[in-house]
């Protein structure tokens, strides 16, 4: 029997249409058939890439004795996570309150008007750990249906009017200062592991924005150990296994805390992020390291994630198929001496094996290890050490590859188009522009409506049904910025406007705030307001960021005061959990630092102009916006008024209200940012 999945656009979904369990999607219609049949509504929330989410499915939802305990008792609605922020978080914040840890796959139990009253995440087909199976939870929570039906709408109850009750105290008493920030760093210097780089113990993250608040402090303070942070960092995540030596680009973590062996599952949004962190770091120290993994991660992003129709995919599966018809996680990564020597030949096999720290008892699980780049590997023959890492590509490429979420989201994309564009001006790649050029006009076609307003997937050149939150207008429109600078197309401020007008429009709360949907978004037992920063920036401080940017540009102070309102909540948090606002720190030293508005003028074909322009390219000044272009042109709004010197090309470079006289020589430009 064919479910209700068959036509969604999710990947996640469509690996469960052919599930014996009756699911539906998210929809009214669910609700109603609940209501309608007086059954509870099991709610599965997962994500493709998720391991344990496979697990269950395999072990339950394939299952044909517990889908038919499933379907003669609830409503099954299933939900992908990435394409429904909204409704993930507002039950995850319910099974966090509850059981005090969440994680995915989620299953929740709820009313049929939407209420949880029964939480878990994995549960196994049989009792195991201590843990119930999940056959005996569905007979558990029919029983209390059948028996105990006014409990359970008591505790419902009690869950929603707790929910609703948690507003933000966020601090909304101005923007976080020298101080904050002063003790932010202390905060992560406090966490900081000077052993292995990066926060806090095992499983270890790479810490994207934390790292671009250190970068932008020491430019803006000379903080040394806010660099010396950074960089040790970035190293020692690209020495590990959490990167591939091989392919370029990172794991999802590391479930050590020496970055050695990673979750397999490699994000869209962990490589844009981390392409620009390293970025970031070569133009802060000039750093072979950061340049080699910036430029590999990009080429990662466009020749394993790209979709036909010129956006980004969300991810690549941990698990894929070793040969012998199992999946098995990081099958498609791991190495064995013996596989090395069968590829190499025994010679350089050995120097393969030293290089990449492959060892005979392995890293990883059954004798495989992750390659590494360890120490204390000392100079080898670089044209011996590139020969082999070809040809270990060339034979990585005949195993089974991962599978593929090739949903593209909104934001995400916005991610993507930042770091492909910054990285390839920096590195005079004009391929990673154009790349990040069309995924932005992949956004405008298909993601965006006449209104601007934007819907958060698409899948094969084809919008889904779901509304864009926060994250996906904040990001788009950083994307958008980003791409203005460095093409000097002004269409792109204009379309990243419109986007953050919405913002202002639709997604704005008292005193500052910002929720998560918009005011006319589907009401949900509790409007979602989350303004941390966990794996990629939080709608919140995406927004407040890219607010202040547009209004650097503009000199709009209504986009401007909304960035400062946004950034109440960094004064609040970021002397207290500073790991989890990294970017709001970020961007709060981009307000500190001004963010100086820089205007480069002249005309295109010139090399004084385009010297002058890379000049300001290169800038660290925190959160610098640049417009480059010819004097009084229409394309940007910092063009104007700004007239050539000596009839040259000139810098204008203001901040605080206040500007230099215009500089026409690049080193003078250099010393001002």
């Amino acid at each position: 029997m064919a479910n209700r999945l068959a036509h969604e656009t999710s990947p996640y979904l469509l690996q469960h249409a052919d599930n014996p369990v009756d699911w539906w999607p998210w929809s009214a219609e669910a609700f109603e058939e609940a209501r309608r049949r007086d059954v509870p509504v099991l709610l599965s929330v997962g994500y493709s890439s998720c391991h344990w989410c496979h697990v269950m499915a395999h072990e339950s939802f394939e299952d044909d004795a517990t889908a038919a305990l499933v379907n003669a008792n609830f409503v099954a609605v299933k939900v992908d996570r990435e394409e429904r922020p909204d409704v993930d978080a507002v039950y995850m914040e319910a099974v966090q309150a509850a059981t005090g840890q969440g994680g995915w796959p989620m299953t929740v139990f709820l009313t049929p008007d939407a209420a949880p009253f029964y939480f878990g995440t994995y549960f196994p087909p049989e009792p195991r750990h201590g843990m119930p199976s999940f056959p005996e939870v569905l007979e558990g929570v029919k029983g209390a249906w059948a028996d105990r039906r006014d409990e359970v709408g008591e505790v419902a109850e009690r869950i929603v009017k707790d929910l609703a009750g948690r507003s933000l105290a966020y601090g909304g008493d101005g923007v976080p200062g020298e101080e904050e920030l002063a003790q932010a760093l202390l905060g992560l210097t406090r966490e900081y592991d000077a052993t292995s780089g990066g926060f806090g113990g095992a499983p270890k993250f790479p810490p994207s924005m934390t790292l671009e608040f250190l970068l932008r402090h020491h430019a803006r303070t000379g903080s040394e150990g806010a660099l010396q942070m950074a960089a040790d960092t970035c190293e020692a995540m690209a020495r590990g296994g959490i990167y591939d030596q091989l392919g370029g680009g990172f794991a999802r973590y590391a479930v050590d805390r020496a970055w050695v062996v990673p979750h397999f599952e490699k994000m869209l949004y962990d490589n844009a992020l981390l392409c620009r962190v390293y970025a970031h770091l070569w133009k802060a120290t000039g750093s072979d390291l950061a340049r080699r993994v910036a430029l590999e991660t990009a080429d990662f992003l466009v020749r394993e994630l790209r979709t036909p129709e010129g956006g980004f995919a969300s991810a690549l599966d941990a698990d894929s198929d070793d040969g012998t018809g199992r999946h098995v996680e990081g099958a498609y990564y791991v190495w064995t001496p013996e596989r090395l020597t069968e590829v190499l030949g025994a010679e350089d096999a050995a120097l393969a094996a030293a290089h990449y720290g492959v060892t005979e008892d392995g890293t990883f699980e059954h004798g495989s290890s992750v390659l590494q780049l360890p120490q204390e590997a000392g100079p080898a023959d670089a044209d011996r050490i590139a020969s082999i890492a070809a040809r270990l590509l060339a034979a990585r490429e005949e195993r089974a590859r991962p599978g593929r979420d090739d949903k593209v989201v909104a934001a995400w994309n916005g991610l993507a188009i930042a770091a492909l564009a910054e990285t390839g001006a920096l590195f005079d790649r004009p391929d990673l522009v154009e790349r990040a050029t069309e995924a932005a006009d992949l956004l405008v076609r298909v993601h965006m409506d006449e209104s601007a307003r934007l819907t958060r997937t698409s899948k094969d050149g084809r919008a889904g049904t779901n509304d864009g939150v926060l994250e996906d207008y904040a990001d788009v429109a950083e994307g958008f910025l980003a791409l203005a600078a460095v093409t000097g197309e002004g269409a792109w401020l204009d379309f990243a406007g419109f986007l953050l007008d919405l913002v202002l429009d639709r997604f704005t709360a008292e005193g500052g705030a910002f929720y998560d949907t918009a005011h006319d978004a589907e009401a949900l037992i509790r409007r979602p307001q989350d303004p941390t920063d966990n794996a990629a920036p939080s709608g919140w401080t995406a927004a407040a960021g890219a607010l202040l940017s547009y209004a650097a540009h503009t000199g709009s102070d209504a986009h401007r005061a909304a960035a400062e309102g946004g950034l109440g909540v960094v004064k609040a948090l970021g002397p207290r959990a500073p790991r989890f606002i990294g970017w709001g720190l970020a961007v709060s030293e981009a307000l500190l630092d001004g963010p100086r508005e820089i205007a480069v003028v002249g005309a295109a074909g010139d090399t004084a102009f385009q010297e002058l322009r890379r000049t300001a390219l290169l800038a660290t000044a925190p959160g610098a916006v640049l417009a480059s272009g010819a004097p009084d042109s229409e394309e940007f709004p910092l063009l104007r008024d700004r007239p050539l010197v000596a009839g040259g090309p000139a810098a204008y470079v203001c901040r605080h209200f206040t500007c230099d006289a215009p500089v026409t020589d690049p080193e003078a430009l250099r010393r001002k940012l």
